[in-house]
């Protein structure tokens, strides 16, 4: 009754000329993936899964940020997931766009929903995410730049891919404001530390001031470690957030809490 009482409404004017156009899509429910794939414009070699946290809070509360953490690989994409994602979504758009006269090369970005019926494509970005791209980094045997360029010469269908078998984890701190305006120019210390309990921190917001390291941006840092087990990958990176001297920094304390609690359950 509300749903039709809200289409009424549309085509009453309720809305003013906003309301002439109704676009009406199926409520999706499932667990949300990222898939990446390398294209060349007729070959797409899956390039790892992942899986983010888009709220600033734990427990998934507040506001939507550009990502507060990740892990990869996405457990939810099994090896049946990852086949009937090529075969029902990527390879037809791929089909699809070269029968088009615009054959797609690049990195191909498929943010899905795994439902009871399967993966569902919710939105395609040509590109790499962030965090996600920290976490395949991590987990990344083989030269970027090589696999760049196969893409580039249209040379995928003779190349393969080598991931590492550990799970990647990383937290994004951020500076104190975000998602809202961001306080700049506070230092930061601690990062040789940090990276000597294993963990690899990439910028993002930082620049130099003076000789110090300073937050530059709202979300600053990527505090990433590999592990055996998605819980093993978050010790070490939560270890590694612990050296860190950064007060007006705040990070979210459970990333990658769904997984490990799988893990946790022995499922």
């Amino acid at each position: 009754d509300e749903a039709n009482a809200a289409l009424e409404a549309c085509f009453d004017g309720a809305f003013g000329a906003a309301g002439a156009e109704v676009v009406v899509e199926e409520y999706l429910t499932g667990e949300e993936a990222s898939f990446f794939c390398l294209c060349d414009g007729a070959t797409a070699l899956p390039f790892g899964t992942a899986q983010d946290h888009k709220r600033v809070g734990d427990g998934d509360t507040g506001p939507n940020t550009g990502g507060m953490g990740a892990y990869s690989p996405a457990p939810v994409m099994t090896p049946e997931m990852t086949e009937r994602t090529m075969r029902e979504i990527i390879e037809p758009t791929m089909r699809g766009m070269a029968n088009l006269g615009a054959p797609f090369a690049g990195i191909l970005f498929a943010g899905l929903m795994i439902t009871d019926q399967g993966p569902k494509l919710i939105e395609y970005n040509t590109r790499f995410g962030d965090p996600e791209c920290q976490v395949l980094m991590m987990r990344l045997k083989d030269d970027l730049l090589v696999l760049l360029n196969g893409a580039v010469d249209g040379q995928l269908a003779h190349m393969s891919i080598r991931w590492s078998d550990e799970t990647a984890l990383t937290v994004v701190m951020a500076a104190r404001g975000y998602p809202g305006t961001p306080e700049k120019g506070s230092v930061i210390r601690g990062l040789d530390e940090a990276e000597g309990e294993g963990a690899q921190v990439f910028h993002a917001g930082t620049a130099i001031n003076g000789g110090a390291l300073v937050a530059n941006g709202g979300r600053v840092l990527n505090v990433t470690a590999l592990g055996k087990t998605v819980g093993e990958a978050q010790q070490k990176a939560y270890a590694a957030i612990d050296h860190i001297d950064w007060p007006q920094g705040f990070y979210r304390h459970d990333i990658g809490w769904r997984a490990v609690e799988r893990e946790n359950a022995g499922g």
